[in-house]
């Protein structure tokens, strides 16, 4: 059966123009701008986008949906559910669960379980260790979004900060390499320096300090130089410095394949959240300063920075709560992170061409998916519905196993109305469609 998006606002290949959208088989079968004739298609569902802007669904390259064996804070059939409330429509989870991604017969299970329970598109990172470099070099490339490096702090056995085994994973990886950067020789001083300074009494605010910007700078610029050295395909995930952002420029202008990612939470929040916050907004990297802020955004809107995504991590309050030493890092935030985006574009510091651009066409031309993040022709019909409306994040509204956001209290000024995974409608005003499965995402490497 075929369905009609008529009426909406268009926001796509930076061009807002109202239009009509045709969707027959799971794909866009065709566009049309000006007059609809209905009568051309008489047995059509209708969708009324009257008032909304219509975009590509969200592509989120990083989140971490706990599942398996962390399922206690959340997990796939919950992560995606949240994100397709958000206006997402496609995932790429991260390996750090129990057990860790680490070969591709665990790979393999996490694609079975979202097969079964995710009802938007998924992917999941192959972890990379300092002894499964034979795993990632049979990675398929059609399937696998990429090989995550945790170059800093990491659970289980992957963190890789021996250079002999990254030498050897940035020789040899046939995927893309997304990093976590932060240098733990470096966060383990200043760590040891606050620890003599406050005792087990760190305030929430040092946690920048600890893990600091020279600890950023320092791990981007040596996965910089190994990337550089073996044209190794490097995307550096969560940037949270002005001090990082030299390192695109360089790669820029030499003409290497490596791009960064900024998170919604480095774009929303500075340190000075620290004394409201606390530890709600500890995340790994490190929230920083309004100067970095501001410096991430202008990336963004050159298109230096060539993806927004979240980094959702959602943790129970339990493990959030306590002191600073004891609280776990990561937070979650996929439900939000369209509407706290679109509402920086209403605070006047970002566009809605650069929001689509770095949310949903730029992270489908980086990982090279198949038939999705634009609103064309024979693409696949992942689409978001958003209006101008007023509401606020509060503890009866919010999606998360988890129970909690560091949004709670914040009012924002769009609303997300629909989400359309592959032409099925997932998400409409408030409601669920329980039948509606994602597809694993397909690459062309």
């Amino acid at each position: 059966m075929k369905k009609i998006i008529k009426n909406g606002t268009l926001v796509n290949e930076n061009r807002i123009y109202r239009a009509h959208i045709i969707i027959e088989d799971q794909l866009i079968s065709d566009i049309i701008p000006g007059e609809l004739n209905e009568t051309n298609f008489p047995d059509a569902e209708i969708i009324d986008a009257e008032g909304q802007f219509v975009i590509p669904g969200v592509i989120d390259d990083q989140v971490h949906f706990r599942e398996p064996g962390l399922t206690h804070k959340g997990d796939i059939a919950e992560g995606s559910r949240a994100a397709a409330a958000g206006g997402v429509t496609s995932f790429m989870d991260m390996p750090n669960v129990v057990p860790p991604t680490t070969t591709l017969s665990l790979l393999k299970t996490k694609q079975e379980i979202a097969s079964k329970n995710a009802c938007i598109n998924y992917s999941f990172y192959l972890g990379a260790t300092s002894d499964n470099l034979n795993e990632v070099r049979q990675a398929d490339p059609y399937t696998t979004c990429g090989i995550k490096v945790f170059m800093g702090s990491s659970t289980g056995n992957m963190l890789v900060d021996r250079i002999e085994a990254l030498e050897k994973i940035f020789a040899e990886s046939p995927l893309l390499i997304a990093t976590h950067c932060e240098d733990t020789p470096t966060i383990n001083r200043n760590l040891a320096f606050y620890k003599e300074k406050y005792g087990d009494n760190i305030p929430p605010c040092c946690h920048p300090l600890i893990r600091s910007r020279e600890a950023c700078f320092k791990s981007s610029s040596l996965a910089f130089e190994l990337a550089s050295k073996h044209n190794t395909r490097l995307h550096i995930l969560h940037l949270s410095t002005r001090d990082e952002l030299s390192l695109l420029e360089k790669a820029r202008v030499t003409g290497k394949n490596i791009t960064g990612e900024v998170c919604v939470h480095h774009l929303w929040f500075n340190d000075s959240a620290y004394k409201e916050k606390g530890n709600f907004i500890k995340w790994n990297p490190a929230i920083k300063t309004e100067d970095d802020r501001k410096a991430l955004i202008q990336a963004v809107n050159t298109g230096l920075i060539s993806v927004i995504a979240t980094d959702h991590a959602p943790h129970s309050m339990e493990e959030k709560s306590g002191g600073y030493l004891k609280a776990a890092s990561g937070g979650p935030m996929i439900q939000h992170s369209l509407p706290v985006m679109l509402e920086l574009m209403e605070k006047g510091e970002t566009t809605l061409e650069n929001i689509v651009n770095r949310m949903c066409h730029t992270p489908a031309d980086l990982y090279k998916i198949e038939k999705r993040g634009y609103l064309r022709k024979g693409y696949k019909a992942d689409i978001c519905l958003f209006k101008k409306e007023k509401w606020t994040v509060e503890k009866e509204n919010i999606l998360y196993k988890c129970g909690w956001s560091p949004l709670e209290g914040t009012s924002l000024s769009y609303k997300i109305q629909t989400t359309l995974v592959n032409g099925a409608v997932v998400y409409h005003n408030g409601q669920f469609n329980n039948s509606v499965k994602g597809e694993l995402l397909r690459f062309n490497p």
